[in-house]
């Protein structure tokens, strides 16, 4: 099965106008802050769980296929200049490896089995 497939609200967007798809993306971005706003909880409990690992010198670690693992990339990549934290403190991994930065690696999300072996490069520790 693949793991990133899922149905959608906008089947033909080639018959939408241009006006229809931006008021679209314009309709689905205001369903953002709700969504953040419902899992402030679950975030909490997140940060609660990682700041004290982080102190004791673990490392945060995005691990993403497809644009969530860009985004994961080009996070951590803004973690030293931003926060003057060390290069290696929060990693960026995508699925597919620094080749799926720039160009779709297809399926690469779908091995279970790689993220553990891109992920054991770092010898994560407990506090990871």
């Amino acid at each position: 099965m693949m793991t990133t497939e899922s149905s959608s609200n906008y089947k033909d967007l080639e018959k939408m106008s241009v006006n229809e798809i931006l008021t679209s993306i314009n309709r689905e971005d205001q369903t953002v802050p709700h969504a953040v706003q419902k899992s402030i909880p679950q975030i909490e409990a997140l940060v609660e769980q990682i700041v004290p690992r982080m102190q004791k010198g673990g490392k945060l670690f995005y691990i993403g296929a497809g644009t969530s693992g860009r985004l994961g990339v080009v996070d951590a990549s803004e973690c030293p200049p931003t926060f003057g934290v060390p290069l290696d403190l929060v990693v960026g991994i995508i699925a597919g490896g620094d080749t799926a930065i720039r160009k779709a690696v297809e399926n690469a999300e779908d091995d279970w089995n790689q993220a553990w072996i891109d992920l054991a490069v770092y010898k994560p520790g407990i506090n990871d």
